[in-house]
């Protein structure tokens, strides 16, 4: 929460705090989980390279005999679908499809569910891709998401995320009226976590410099979320 509504000092402090209370429980599965919230500071930071070096590490210190338990598939899986977004945020297609590929057959072993903290499955992969394809503003990838829906069994900030993704990258194609679609669906699965996105006020004051009809229903979002 403190990352999303951008404390990012305090973010960075409560992440050193996990790793701490980690490395006092010798528990693998906790320092994936933390390698996974850690991203969120070299995000922050734009520090990708380092990022991508952190997942790969964390996901080697896992222990390969259990891969086949859901609870090490799931950490294994995570790590490797958060670094292909790391990836394909530094423009780097190829490994971003490699970290897929792996986190896909990780998927096999982990029914969708909440794994020490994050969520982790097929359902949660799909929402990953999107984020790879938005990042790397592949008009084919973000068609073939654009025809499915988050599960309602999903935590509702997913399934927020994943409309806001998705209209981030349908803005990106000039879709504007598939844009706001999204942003109203992001909405009525977690209004708060929306409400205080910064992407879904970003991606407002575009529609609203740049869609060609501004309807009530997009100024009343727009007023909403205090875009301008």
């Amino acid at each position: 929460m403190a990352y999303k509504y951008r404390y990012f000092d305090l973010s960075a402090r409560l992440i050193d705090l996990m790793r701490t209370t980690a490395t006092e429980a010798d528990n693998p599965l906790l320092f994936a989980a933390v390698a996974y919230v850690r991203t969120e500071t070299f995000f922050a930071s734009g520090d990708l390279h380092t990022a991508a070096r952190a997942l790969d590490h964390a996901a080697d210190q896992l222990p390969t005999r259990d891969l086949k338990q859901a609870p090490t598939a799931a950490a294994f899986g995570a790590l490797h679908m958060r670094a292909a977004v790391v990836a394909a945020r530094a423009g780097k297609a190829d490994i971003a499809a490699d970290h897929l590929l792996t986190a896909r057959y990780a998927a096999h072993a982990a029914p969708e569910g909440i794994y020490h903290g994050t969520a982790f499955g097929p359902a949660s992969l799909r929402i990953h891709e999107l984020a790879v394809a938005a990042e790397l503003r592949d008009a084919a990838g973000i068609q073939r998401a654009s025809t499915w829906h988050p599960p309602a069994e999903l935590p509702a900030e997913r399934r927020s995320h994943y409309y806001i993704d998705l209209a981030r990258a349908q803005l990106d194609l000039g879709r504007h009226e598939d844009a706001y679609m999204c942003l109203q669906a992001a909405r009525q699965a977690a209004p708060e976590h929306v409400r205080a996105h910064p992407q879904v006020r970003q991606a407002l004051s575009v529609l609203l410099r740049t869609h060609p009809s501004l309807s009530s229903g997009l100024l009343d979002l727009a007023a909403w979320a205090g875009a301008r």
